[in-house]
């Protein structure tokens, strides 16, 4: 398994050059990138702004492991109205396109929501309808990305869908492409459920693995912290991976930032990380 830190590690603002050269000198063997609505990689890209960010990573020695967003917080692939949802799709093919041409072979798919708690005045979707909606948009979008090869990665987030591994092994089976399944967080199952037991569950339909932390006891958004200052079983965590085959890449998403010198959290994520695979650092 090789080490990626996702870009939202990084100080908000900060040029994806400078966030790629503080990832390569951490010890970092990828960077996950970020589509967002507007900016330098956004919406309103084009193709030979791809190539240059692309070239940038080569440059460096380091690979683009994934193509994230949060854009699909503010546009929903569940929501009860049905321009937004379609604003999502066209957001999910522009990522897929996006990726393609930075040589990327994964894409995160935040799948909707019933409720975000996190959100004020989050619409709240029947649960039903919500799977309705996010099995028929990610079932249109398999072709795409069949037609890209480049993959989908569903991601177990705080959205009250896809509660359980069983589910999401069930919803990603009915959609019946090699090129949709999972973007596993680890440290996201961790207040209801146990990493490894998902991990076991959805095996082979593991696409790419989010490591962060979370301690129990103090709840919330709050729970989120620093590698192994948790309580995630990363011994576990690993043998599980180990024991289904996976080999890519295991991409660090930290929250929340840190106050202060806040670039050191991307050298302590790297040494964290080194540990838990077991390298010498």
């Amino acid at each position: 398994m090789k080490k990626g830190i996702n870009i939202w590690a990084f100080p908000e603002g900060m040029k994806i050059s400078e966030c790629m050269t503080i990832a390569k000198d951490a010890g970092f063997e990828g960077i996950e990138l970020a589509l967002n609505e507007i900016g330098e990689l956004s919406l309103e890209s084009n193709e030979t702004e791809m190539f240059a960010i692309r070239k940038q990573a080569k440059d460096m020695q380091l690979e683009i492991t994934s193509l994230a967003t949060g854009l699909y917080w503010n546009y929903s692939l569940t929501s009860n109205q049905e321009h937004i949802r379609n604003k999502a799709k066209d957001i999910m093919k522009k990522q897929l396109q996006f990726a393609s041409i930075l040589g990327v072979d994964t894409i995160l798919v935040v799948p909707g929501a019933v409720g975000v708690d996190f959100i004020p005045d989050s619409e709240v979707v029947p649960y039903d309808q919500a799977y309705d909606y996010a099995l028929e948009a990610l079932t249109e979008c398999a072709s795409e990305a069949e037609h890209l090869k480049v993959s989908i990665g569903i991601e177990n987030v705080w959205n009250k869908f896809l509660l359980s591994p069983l589910e999401m092994k069930g919803f990603i089976d009915k959609i019946n492409s090699d090129y949709v399944g999972a973007y596993f967080d680890v440290g996201n199952v961790l207040y209801s459920g146990y990493s490894e037991q998902w991990i076991h569950i959805l095996n082979t339909r593991i696409k790419k693995v989010h490591f962060k932390d979370y301690r129990r006891d103090a709840g919330g958004l709050h729970g989120f912290v620093d590698l192994l200052a948790g309580d995630v079983d990363y011994p576990v965590v690993i043998a599980a991976l180990q024991n289904i085959g996976y080999n890519g890449y295991v991409t660090a998403e930290m929250i929340p930032p840190y106050k202060h010198h806040s670039t050191q959290i991307i050298y302590n994520t790297s040494q964290s990380m080194s540990r838990i695979l077991k390298d010498n650092i």
